[in-house]
């Protein structure tokens, strides 16, 4: 077991440092990934389908919840 100790020691840290960075680059290329193709439908004269999609049923959900407290 002395024998295989460093090793051991050696294996898991590097492991543990390449397996977490490598992690942190793939959610960091998804979140550039993301945030250049906000940017792009930003730019955008007309907005985005699905934009307008998600400010209609943010209208609708306050205004239930308006109904609901008025009540």
């Amino acid at each position: 077991m002395i024998d295989f100790g460093p090793a051991v020691i050696l294996g898991l840290c590097f492991g543990f440092m390449f397996g977490v960075g490598c992690a942190l680059v793939v959610m960091y290329s998804i979140y550039l990934g993301g945030y250049r193709k906000a940017v792009e439908e930003s730019l955008q004269t007309a907005p985005p389908r699905r934009f307008v999609e998600a400010i209609r049923k943010i209208h609708n959900k306050r205004a239930a919840a308006a109904a609901i407290s008025s009540r």
